[in-house]
């Protein structure tokens, strides 16, 4: 009863403020449930800089990490209200609100990272941020969070059947317990701030991740096992309110894109330094980093595209990015 009613408060709160303007200067409030090392934050905090810059102190943007303001699917609800403005979310917790964009966490979708961003910056990418908008979610981009793959407790993940009788932790999201299951395991939707004393009190025998986040949350220090399958690339993506997007002028919209399209080259190329980072760090930890062979995932989980064989939309997206991948 405490927690709703503090998360009724927040809701009040923010919905009272928005998007603040002081004299001349409108503050961006902008939530997102990452670490401060992680290289998306560090990214909006140039975002926050060039922003300023280019808008001669007009628009600034105030960041709150860690979770302070909720889950990425409460951050989100905030949103669309008008309370927040602007968020970073996994594709996985989008696909709630915006149910297109499911098909971006079909396991091994993409071939590679530069298979991935051929798709998401081109035509497919827009045209599911531009769904999104009906939904009062203005996508702005797409961050690299790179491949996701299996962390474990007990035993390493070598194959599917590896994963057979284990409790998961996944996202909220259909289509990543979709795949879980579809490999043998159970999965455990657990929100993100819960899960370290999850997985030490055993009420999940592992979780996926990117190397990044699973160094950053310090996971390694319960689930000495990461197993890189690589099941899903799953971007994170950059979000306004189209409440907040609605009532900016041209230049100030302009001003906005100037310093994310920044943002968003700044972060792929930190990125690239985090996660061999973050895989040498856990290694040193003691961490057992094993390649598991991709093809028995890649068969398990080929039944999950046939449900899509009836949606003529999304089954014919989903051809168009497998021939990106030539």
């Amino acid at each position: 009863m405490k927690q709703f009613v503090a998360i009724l408060l927040l809701f009040t709160l923010f919905f009272a403020l928005g998007c603040e303007e002081v004299g001349s200067i409108k503050i961006i409030r902008l939530a997102h449930g990452l670490d401060i090392n992680h290289s998306v934050h560090r990214a909006m905090v140039k975002m926050g800089e060039d922003l300023d810059i280019v808008s001669n102190g007009r628009l600034r943007i105030e960041i709150y990490p860690n979770q302070q303001l909720g889950t990425e699917r409460e951050i989100l609800e905030l949103i669309q209200l008008g309370s927040l403005d602007m968020t970073k979310v996994s594709v996985a917790t989008l696909e709630n609100f915006a149910p297109k964009t499911r098909i971006l966490g079909l396991p091994y979708l993409f071939e590679s990272r530069e298979h991935a961003f051929k798709v998401l910056d081109g035509l497919i990418g827009q045209s599911l941020l531009d769904n999104a908008e009906q939904f009062r979610l203005k996508g702005l981009g797409y961050y690299d969070a790179g491949f996701r793959s299996f962390y474990t407790k007990h035993a390493p993940v070598t194959a599917p059947d590896d994963l057979k009788g284990l409790k998961i932790r996944v996202m909220e999201s259909i289509t990543a317990m979709d795949m879980v299951k579809s490999l043998g395991g159970s999965p455990t939707p657990i929100s993100w701030g819960e899960l370290y004393t999850s997985l030490q009190q055993g009420v999940v025998d592992g979780a996926e991740n990117n190397p990044p986040s699973f160094y950053l949350s310090k996971h390694y220090e319960v689930c000495p096992y990461y197993s890189l399958d690589e099941h899903t690339f799953s971007p994170d993506v950059l979000i306004v309110g189209t409440r907040f997007w609605d009532v900016l002028s041209e230049q100030e919209r302009g001003w906005i894109d100037e310093a994310v399209k920044k943002s968003l080259g700044h972060q792929r190329k930190l990125w690239a330094e985090s996660e061999a980072e973050a895989l040498k760090k856990v290694r040193e930890a003691g961490v057992k980093i094993s390649y598991p062979d991709k093809q028995p995932f890649i068969e398990m989980t080929k039944e999950m595209y046939r449900a899509y064989e009836n949606d003529e939309e999304l089954n014919n997206m989903i051809q168009q990015i497998k021939t990106l991948a030539n």
